[in-house]
């Protein structure tokens, strides 16, 4: 089966997987269409991240040359992340419940991340690549760290390139619970300036890995009580009373504010507090649309882009990134009432996979081809070329067979908890 065929078949089946249905007459719904320009986004931030990864082990002479002037890393992942923070939010308030949204992250996020997980260590076995020499020394401390999705804000060494993002996406997410815990989730705006703000003002000023710096043990020691005290938290938030939650969710808040501001590496302390502003903005934006704020936010959340052009002064090609995202982003709102073309928002469905699993393919490229700059152009495009092709009906894969079950089975999880509260108590019995 060709790659064409099968990006046609699942492009079908993703359709039949929009929650909501096309009205009568053929038309979408607007809740489909806001589903369509989102997918679309996500494709093209996608297939962008991965030419970025792709200059290394194939053109590695034009990658700075190209970065200098354009980002395309920093392009798309911040694209994804104004997808995420206007439509993860949503997907929270939308249930009401703080349970069903992290029985949906878990199924949504840790399926596929295992798999991409595995991969690694299939390329490690093979000799294709090495990890971090730190899983010979401090493996606990580093399975641990990234079972939680925050490596990155330990210190810990990302055993795939790209899973840096997840750190920050699930730092949104737990501040996301946070905040609707405490009954301040519709403080989109006043979240991205606050961010905003300190991006700016602690450019070059705050500390970087205070807490995970300094030996194995050490490591160890703020891992575990950063996952002890945040998993506390959490199970206060689902399970106890108002105050109990209400207790558990500044816990999981100030543990995560710490990290950001004091135990960040890579991408750096600005870059990371300018993340959640992105994320912030992008759920201020939703909170414009559904009239859930007034259009005078509008004003206030285009400061958050000039912010992060600030710390980015001296690097033209990330601010030129950061300029075009924001940009992209504001097209596809204009453009979501229209119909989006089936293949790109195919490429959104399966975004995560893309995102995820090629950074694997293009290790496989560089152990074959150490040296990429004695080979002629038109082979390299080949290669380029066949990689998209294998990442596209690998993607197709996974989502078959590991993204498309594991979302179902959260859904089903999530509609048998609801049936049950919902059905009536036993009547008792005059006397019990």
């Amino acid at each position: 089966m060709t790659v064409a065929l099968v990006v046609r078949r699942w492009t079908i089946e993703a359709r039949s997987l929009l929650p909501a249905p096309r009205a009568a007459g053929g038309a979408a719904t607007p809740h489909t269409r806001r589903l369509a320009w989102l997918d679309a986004l996500r494709g093209l931030a996608a297939m962008v991240v991965v030419f970025e990864h792709a200059l290394g082990p194939l053109w590695p002479e034009a990658r700075l040359p190209i970065k200098a002037v354009f980002e395309p890393g920093w392009y798309g992942v911040l694209v994804f992340f104004l997808v995420s923070g206007y439509i993860v939010p949503a997907s929270l308030e939308r249930r009401g419940s703080v349970g069903a949204f992290w029985v949906s992250r878990f199924f949504r996020l840790w399926p596929l991340f295992s798999v991409c997980m595995a991969g690694m260590a299939l390329l490690t076995v093979a000799g294709w690549d090495d990890m971090h020499i730190w899983w010979r020394s401090r493996p606990v401390a580093l399975a641990l760290a990234h079972a939680g999705m925050l490596q990155n804000l330990l210190y810990v060494p990302n055993l795939v390139n790209v899973l840096w993002t997840l750190s920050y996406e699930m730092a949104f997410y737990l501040l996301l619970t946070a905040m609707f815990t405490l009954g301040v989730h519709r403080r989109s705006t006043a979240a991205a300036l606050t961010f905003a703000a300190a991006a700016v003002l602690g450019a070059g000023v705050l500390p970087v890995t205070l807490l995970s710096a300094g030996g194995a043990g050490r490591m160890l020691t703020v891992v575990v009580v950063v996952t002890a005290v945040l998993a506390a938290g959490l199970a206060m938030v689902l399970r106890g009373g108002r105050r109990v939650r209400q207790a558990g969710a500044v816990a999981v808040a100030g543990t995560i504010l710490l990290l950001l501001a004091v135990n960040q590496s890579y991408p750096g302390p600005w870059q990371g507090l300018f993340i959640l502003a992105t994320m912030f903005a992008g759920t201020a934006l939703y909170r414009v649309e559904t009239g859930q704020i007034g259009h005078r936010h509008l004003a206030w959340v285009a400061l958050v882009p000039l912010a992060g052009l600030w710390p980015a002064r001296a690097e033209l090609g990330s601010q030129l990134a950061i300029a075009a995202a924001w940009l992209t982003f504001a097209a596809g709102m204009t453009l979501r009432h229209r119909r989006m073309p089936s293949w790109l928002t195919w490429l959104g469905l399966v975004s995560y996979s893309i995102y995820l699993l090629h950074p694997l393919l293009l290790e496989s490229v560089e152990f074959f081809l150490p040296d990429p700059s004695t080979v002629p152009v038109a082979v390299r495009l080949t290669l380029l070329a066949a990689v998209y092709a294998a990442l596209l009906g690998l993607c197709a894969l996974t989502w078959r067979w590991v993204e498309s079950p594991a979302q179902s089975l959260g859904r089903r999880l999530i509609g048998r908890a609801g049936s049950r509260r919902a059905a009536p108590s036993p009547a008792r019995a005059p006397g019990e």
